[in-house]
């Protein structure tokens, strides 16, 4: 949520990406163990999502992120991830999905489509923030007006190709909020939608 003059207004949607240099979530092969963040980059990360209370996946990252559902039962997992597991299980989780019958995740139901009214609703009513995963979603959510924050975290690795973090054929202005330089030379930018 966001504070006005003592006031709350509508729950911000956030769209996070680890990214190549180059302006990709995966590269040509589907891979992103290149993107796999380090202690410092994953402690950042567990502080942003600290702030959500719903996040919207596709149904390929939900696959992928549904991982944190059980990771608690793994004995060889590190305090951070043991908090993002925490902060995972903590989350409500719409899934949008045209073939997925059954989830594998608690607080988690599927829609269909993915409706830009019903986001705008759910902006207006909800307590918390809400992330959108997956550059597929989060391009429908740009797209559309929904996004008001970016946190890109560039990677630096050029990978040449494959599945790009940012949708084409958009314009859209942003006003860079904040900065951040990580020792493995992750860096992360924090924009908001310029209206």
């Amino acid at each position: 949520m966001q504070l006005v003059k003592g006031r709350h207004t509508t729950a911000r949607l956030i769209y996070s990406a680890i990214t190549s240099l180059d302006g990709y979530v995966e590269d040509e092969g589907g891979n992103f163990d290149w993107a796999m963040p380090g202690e410092e980059v994953f402690a950042f990360v567990n502080d942003l999502e600290r702030q959500a209370g719903t996040y919207l996946f596709g149904r390929r990252m939900y696959a992928t992120m549904v991982y944190w559902e059980t990771a608690h039962t793994l004995a060889d997992q590190s305090p951070v991830e043991q908090d993002f597991t925490s902060i995972w299980q903590a989350a409500d989780k719409i899934v949008y999905s045209k073939t997925l019958t059954t989830v594998s995740s608690a607080r988690t139901r599927i829609e269909r489509a993915f409706d830009p009214e019903a986001i705008r609703q759910m902006k207006a009513t909800a307590t918390r923030d809400i992330t959108v995963g997956g550059s597929d979603l989060a391009g429908q959510a740009i797209k559309a007006g929904l996004v008001d924050e970016c946190h890109l975290f560039l990677t630096p690795i050029v990978v040449g190709g494959g599945k790009q973090s940012l949708p084409e054929a958009v314009r859209l202005k942003l006003e860079l909020l904040d900065e951040h330089r990580f020792g493995n030379g992750v860096v992360h930018l924090h924009y908001r939608t310029a209206m």
